[in-house]
């Protein structure tokens, strides 16, 4: 156990390895957000009804998912 009066020993190799990896993230992250441009109107139409459709596909999905469970959960558990 430490002294009251002394400080910890420095971080070894692996702070090291994390100072590297946040900078090549930082640097990869800042590169593409600069590659990037603003959609078009008729991309972000595509990319609009194309999340539209996504989530009225998954809304069906988890009703009709959720109306097949009642009957057969009321069968398991007996009414």
């Amino acid at each position: 156990m430490a002294d009251k009066g002394t400080i910890a020993p420095a971080a070894g190799p692996e702070s090291h390895w994390l100072i590297e990896e946040s900078k090549r993230w930082y640097n990869d992250s800042k590169r593409l957000v600069s590659k990037c441009s603003k959609p078009d109107y008729e991309e972000f139409k595509k990319i609009a009804i194309s999340t539209g459709l996504g989530m009225v596909v998954m809304g069906f999905v988890g009703f009709f998912v959720k109306i097949l469970h009642i009957p057969i959960n009321n069968i398991l558990m007996g009414m």
